[in-house]
Formats: structure tokens, sequence, C-alpha cells
């Protein structure tokens, strides 16, 4: 930054600054090497701190480190690296496999999981190509066929009716933000703010339910337990659609719901059961793995 100086100053070829009475002061250097002020006053600029220099340059230093650490990591060039390693590694030697997988597709399950990235129903339950018909959503929800069509719906059309699934399994897990949200939303507001608060609020009813019987444990204790509601009323939600409940009716289909906890790699399942007689359906026979 050029600093203008009073009087008859020679020609200005670059900046220093020195101390004076505990402030710093900015001067212009001449061709001459000396410093002239002339008349000039030299411009007061910020308290003098002893360790200024150092914590510019190391702040400088971080901020360039950060910049190279930035620029030197290609995320591209890093998938390019993992797809051919997934050739080489396993389609390769399972060429077979995988060719037979691009003439048809005929998966035994169907899952419904969360949108989390933490959270890959194929990773964490081990599902190999061509073995899960897979959709995800936020708070893996699934919403009663009265009210309307929506992505997920329409995956399971296809996967019960075309591709004729045995299994249909809903997944959900600790720590779900979205979960959070619908916990977080004013019950007495109609309208909601967001995109994914007009979504999670479809799990409303296990909120509800989940704030009436919890209503003295900390926010975060009511959030696992309408984590786990709210996969049970999606799972009860499923047989609202015909074509899944009468599959379920004559054992062509079974519908489960899992809880993943990503605190210590635990599973909590359940599955749909009937009552032959009265022909009504609740969720039972809970297992824990772990």
């Amino acid at each position: 930054m050029a600093l203008t100086l009073c009087g008859r100053a020679r020609r200005l070829v670059s900046a220093t600054s020195v101390y004076s009475n505990g402030c710093l002061q900015r001067l212009q250097q001449t061709g001459s090497d000396r410093f002239q002020l002339g008349q000039a006053k030299a411009i007061r600029l910020l308290p003098r701190r002893t360790n200024m220099v150092q914590e510019l340059r190391s702040r400088e230093e971080l901020m360039q480190e950060n910049r190279d650490t930035e620029t030197s990591y290609d995320f591209l060039g890093e998938m390019r690296q993992r797809f051919l390693r997934f050739k080489r590694q396993k389609y390769l030697p399972q060429i077979e496999k995988f060719q037979a997988l691009a003439i048809a597709q005929s998966p035994k399950v169907m899952v419904i999981g969360c949108a989390d990235s933490r959270v890959c129903p194929s990773y964490v339950l081990g599902f190999q190509p061509g073995e899960a018909f897979t959709i995800r959503n936020v708070a893996n929800l699934i919403t009663p066929i009265q009210n309307g069509p929506t992505e997920t719906n329409s995956a399971l059309e296809f996967a019960v009716t075309i591709l004729q699934v045995e299994n249909i399994i809903v997944m959900g897990h600790s720590n779900c933000g979205g979960i959070a949200a619908l916990m977080n939303h004013e019950n007495h507001l109609e309208q909601p703010s967001s995109l994914v608060e007009r979504w999670v609020l479809n799990g409303k009813a296990a909120k509800l339910r989940t704030q009436e019987a919890s209503s003295h444990l900390s926010f975060d204790e009511q959030c696992r337990n309408c984590e786990k509601e709210s996969i049970k009323d999606s799972v009860m939600n499923l047989i609202t659609y015909p074509w899944i409940r009468e599959r379920v009716k004559t054992g062509e289909v079974k519908i489960h719901g899992c809880y993943y906890n990503l605190s210590d790699c635990s599973l909590e399942k359940w599955r749909l059961s009937s009552d032959k007689n009265s022909n009504e359906f609740y969720v039972s026979d809970k297992e824990i793995w772990n």
C-alpha cells in the first residue's frame, strides 16, 4: 500500500515499517535506500504486538497449506481409481455374474433406507450387486397409499409387482437428522418452513406418541424413541397398499423393520405379524443383533 509523504520526496520504490511510541508506523523507502519523512508524519496503523509478524507468517503458512491440500486432492481422480480398482478386483474376477446382471435383475429383497451418508444398507447388511432393490429418502419414511404417489411407493410397486421381491426391509438408524428435524418442528405451526420439514411431518404420528410417552426424557432420548416408532409406522403403512397386503397374507412377502445404532454397531429388528382370526397386523418379535 503506497503512502504519500508531504514535502519533497524522491521516487518511491518500496515500503517498510518501523516502531515508534509503541505503534507501528509505515514509511516509504526512497531510491537511495534512505527514509525520507520531510515534513510528513508517519501514519499510525496498528498497536504494536511483539509476535505479530510471527502470527501473520504462521497464519499465511496455514492458509497456504489448506489451499495446497484442497488443490492437491483430486476427487474425480480418486473416483477414477476406485472405479478401476472395482473393475480389477471385483468385476473381472466375477465377469460372468456381472454380465448376467447386465441382462436382468431378480433381487429377493427390497430395502427402504435413509439418505444419510453414514448408513448404506448394502455396506451395513452386506448385500452384493443384484441382491437388494434399494431406495433411500430422508428419515426412511413410507407414507400410506392415501397420501398419493411418491418416489418411494413407486419403487415399492415396481419391486413387489414386477421384480416380485420376497422381503421388504425398512431400515432406520440412530442420530437421524430427519427425525431430529421432525422433533424440532413446533406442533402449532401449520405451514412447514422447508421441504425437509414438509416431508418429515409424514412421521408426525410417531412424534406425538413419543412426546406423550417420554416427555420426561431428554431431547436426544426422545429422538431415539421416535426413530424406532417411525420405523414401525412405516412398516404398518406398507399394509395400506393392496398389492403388498395380499402378498403378506399369502406369505409371498415378509416385512421387517431394522434400527441400526451407529454408536455401538448393533441392529434392532422387528417383523410384521398378523392375527389370522382378526385379520389384524402388528409389529412383533423384537431381536437385537450385536
